[in-house]
């Protein structure tokens, strides 16, 4: 799901960790520093998505929403460090999509990132259908794995982690990436929680758990799963 996105934010070493996190996600990353660069930016390169901080120089971010959302449905995703309610309130009213306070960990923007983008539809989903590996079959839609046309019951954890391998095989995920991209806001989901989803994932489907066929270690890494004929 990559995608354009514009990152205004006058703090250039938060801009640089942002960028650095959103292109690690495929995404293409345009980056300003003040509200007016912003608008000129949105009406000339056109982005999927705007991240904007609240307090910029020229133009604040609250204006800049207001603006934007007069001229374009663009998802837009406001950063503040005011927490009360009513500022909340605000940016929602003046058209923000959602709204994150300071401090925040890059890691919780990414994964609203996706979900606004998921959920706007800003950017072409990937093409649906059951995901084939070998004798393994993830489908999405109906929530169901098969081995060998034989069903397996997962929990929804085990099940969000076999659909983030099985989508792109041959690729490593770290345990970071895998909290990311298949359980989003759950805080509850710790990196060394993987390992034991994991290991009760490949109990379920592996014909031999202590030699993986679908779920692979990479050592210093994470996890992976090959791709079909390796």
């Amino acid at each position: 799901m990559a995608a354009r996105i514009l990152v205004a934010d006058d703090d250039p070493k938060l801009v640089q960790v942002l960028r650095m996190y959103l292109e690690h996600e495929g995404h293409s990353v345009l980056t300003v520093a003040d509200g007016r660069a912003a608008l000129d930016q949105c009406r000339t390169r056109n982005p999927d998505l705007v991240v904007l901080d609240v307090m910029m120089p020229e133009v604040d971010g609250l204006d800049v929403c207001h603006i934007l959302r007069r001229e374009s449905a663009v998802p837009i995703i406001l950063l503040t460090a005011r927490s009360t309610e009513n500022d909340i309130l605000l940016g929602l009213d003046l058209g923000a999509d959602d709204y994150i306070t300071k401090p925040y960990s890059p890691r919780q923007l990414v994964a609203r990132v996706r979900a606004l983008l998921r959920r706007t539809g800003a950017v072409p989903a990937g093409p649906a259908g059951p995901i084939v590996v070998g004798d393994l079959v993830v489908d999405a839609d109906s929530f169901e794995v098969r081995i060998g046309g034989r069903p397996v019951a997962l929990t929804a954890k085990e099940f969000g982690i076999l659909e983030v391998l099985a989508a792109e095989p041959g690729r490593a995920f770290t345990r970071a990436q895998i909290i990311d991209r298949a359980f989003g806001f759950d805080q509850d989901v710790l990196e060394r929680t993987v390992d034991v989803h994991v290991v009760n994932l490949r109990r379920k489907i592996e014909p031999d758990p202590g030699e993986p066929r679908y779920v692979q270690t990479v050592y210093g890494r994470g996890y992976r799963m090959p791709q079909p004929g390796a």
